[in-house]
């Protein structure tokens, strides 16, 4: 049997097995693949299962970190199947005419075509200039019928209307629905890639990026068999402009799930180490059958109610986990996908920050504000250790008490105001913003630790009816801005931007709103307008991103409208729905 390497291979550039800790010496420096004496190394170790495997650890001798080990390889081919609508391009179309001199000169260009109406089906026209010869460029939907129903098919997916009334209100087949869904859904993704292949190049000074993820519960199929997939979604949006940089399931329709088990039996797979695997990032049989026995070991402390006990739980759940990283665990009311493979959630989640920062490609200065997991800490430094260490990107944690009614919100908000006043009254020379900052910095001075890693948290002293309650640790503090500094990065510290995402996405795609747990189930949970299929589940959030970001529009106080997508400004124009159907690449 061939000998493992000490750590995985880099492949593509990407090596993530290194310490993770911003304020120890070998943060981005990678383990060697030969054990060194002396110095500031790695250690390899392990930790039990408790069912006779291990999870390979690498502990840094500098600060004693331990170190869950991921395959190189399975980072890169999930970085790739999130960037590959990217690499749709748009077709270029010349003039038909070989002895013309337009030939080689595509339309669009100025002073060599013209519109000249359109065929009869609707396909645009064109006259060349050159040569004077008209020429029509198909439309997307040439080879479909009753093309009519498609506009109305797009506006009810992501406007709250079940796919069983869609088909009784528009006397349309399944098989139509279905078609029609994953035309709209090849719209989208060209569409989107057309737009923002241009944010590569595009300067942004600053990004004020929040992300997080949300879980989607997929119906059973059987009667016998009342398990549900659940599916875990990273996403990220920019705080300032709404815009959504992408939402990512855990879940590969394009992969032949036998294949693949047959893969693993031929080579190993399902016997060796998970970093050292061919298909590390896939969930395995044998993945599901380890996941639920130490499942069983798992013991849960309870949340009081309060904002601490919550941060607090989090770090003991983290600390009870054999892997740091991994959140995504399976119970015995979960199952795999039968067709298709879902990706270990802590892949989807590096690769989700590796996307982020290549597709926007020229930042001066990154502000990332993460929801309150190791696993999305761990991702966060490792794609952006180079940006840290450079003082280009800070990390925030970012934890929002969100089960509070709208009476204790506006309690909280009261409660507030009268400590503004308070402060205000005795500081008359002070602005408003000022005496914000002022009760950021008492704050600050104040700061609470929680977890091993002793991490400081800050509670915001202005509550608003979003983020009523809520608390932030800095995960890259340093000492090189000053207090007014570091009071102004943790008053932009917020989720907003993705929260109300996430919300929409519940409120107007009926197939993904929060399905509800039942006693006599055993828990088991079921949407009667739920998904059946993933799939459908990752092309109705790609769908969706698309509207909220190109089509919806918010109202200015210029009365203008804009899109989160003109806000950003990757485009000038606002979209509607026919303009994403008729889109050609």
């Amino acid at each position: 049997m061939e000998k493992l390497p000490r750590i995985p291979f880099e492949v593509n550039g990407i090596q993530y097995n290194f310490c993770k800790n911003p304020k120890c010496a070998q943060f981005g420096v990678p383990a060697s693949q030969e054990k060194l004496h002396g110095g500031n190394t790695y250690n390899l170790t392990g930790m039990s299962y408790g069912n006779g495997s291990n999870v390979p650890l690498l502990r840094c001798n500098c600060c004693q970190e331990h170190l869950p080990m991921k395959s190189n390889q399975g980072i890169s081919e999930e970085i790739d199947r999130l960037s590959s609508y990217l690499a749709i391009t748009t077709k270029a179309i010349y003039c038909p005419n070989l002895d013309c001199s337009n030939n080689t000169i595509p339309v669009g260009t100025k002073k060599a075509y013209k519109s000249f109406g359109s065929t009869a089906q609707g396909a645009k026209r064109f006259q060349c200039l050159g040569c004077k010869k008209t020429f029509s460029i198909p439309k997307p939907t040439q080879y479909q019928h009753h093309t009519d129903k498609n506009l109305q098919i797009f506006k009810m997916l992501v406007n709250k209307v079940p796919l069983s009334r869609i088909v009784h209100m528009l006397d349309i087949s399944w098989a139509v629905l279905y078609s029609r869904l994953d035309f709209i859904h090849k719209q989208c993704l060209a569409f989107a890639s057309s737009k923002e292949i241009e944010l590569k190049n595009k300067e942004f000074k600053r990004l004020y990026v929040a992300v997080d993820r949300q879980d989607y519960t997929v119906n059973w199929t059987e009667r016998k068999d009342k398990r549900n997939i659940v599916l875990h979604a990273m996403a990220s949006a920019e705080n300032s402009t709404g815009y959504v940089f992408g939402i990512h399931p855990n879940f590969d329709y394009s992969i032949d799930k036998d294949k693949v088990e047959q893969e693993a039996r031929e080579n190993g797979d399902n016997n060796a180490t998970p970093p050292f695997r061919r298909h590390a990032r896939i969930w395995l049989d044998v993945d599901y059958i380890n996941a639920i026995e130490r499942v069983k070991n798992i013991k849960k402390r309870k949340c009081n109610g309060t904002l601490e006990s919550k941060i607090a739980v989090k770090y003991d759940e983290v600390a009870n986990r054999s892997d740091v990283e991994e959140f995504d665990v399976k119970t015995n009311e979960q199952k795999l996908p039968s067709y298709g493979v879902q990706v270990h959630a802590e892949y989807t989640m590096i690769a989700h920050f590796h996307f982020l920062k290549k597709l926007c490609g020229n930042v001066e200065k990154w502000r990332l504000f993460l929801d309150q997991d190791s696993g999305i800490r761990g991702a966060c430094l490792s794609a952006f250790q180079k940006e840290v260490k450079e003082k280009k990107a800070e990390a925030f944690y970012v934890s929002i008490e969100k089960e509070i009614t709208v009476d204790q919100k506006r309690k909280n908000k009261a409660e507030s105001n009268k400590r503004f006043e308070l402060i205000k009254q005795s500081n008359p020379h002070l602005t408003d913003e000022q005496v914000k900052m002022e009760m950021l910095k008492q704050e600050i001075s104040g700061v609470q630790e929680f977890g091993n890693w002793k991490d400081k948290w800050v509670k915001h002293p202005i509550p608003n009816m979003s983020e009523s309650n809520k608390a932030m640790c800095w995960l890259t503090e340093h000492d090189e801005f000053d207090l007014d500094h570091k009071a102004w990065l943790y008053n932009k510290a917020s989720l907003h931007g993705i929260d109300t995402f996430f919300q929409k996405v519940r409120r107007r795609v009926c197939m993904l709103e929060r399905p509800i747990g039942s006693a006599a189930n055993g828990r088991r949970v079921w949407n009667g307008y739920g998904a059946y299929n993933p799939s459908n589940v990752v092309k109705l959030l790609e769908i969706f991103r698309v509207v909220h970001n190109f089509i919806d529009t918010k109202k200015e106080e210029d009365k203008s409208l804009t899109t989160p997508a003109t806000r950003l400004g990757i485009v000038d124009q606002v979209y509607d729905y026919q303009d994403v159907l008729d889109f050609n690449s």
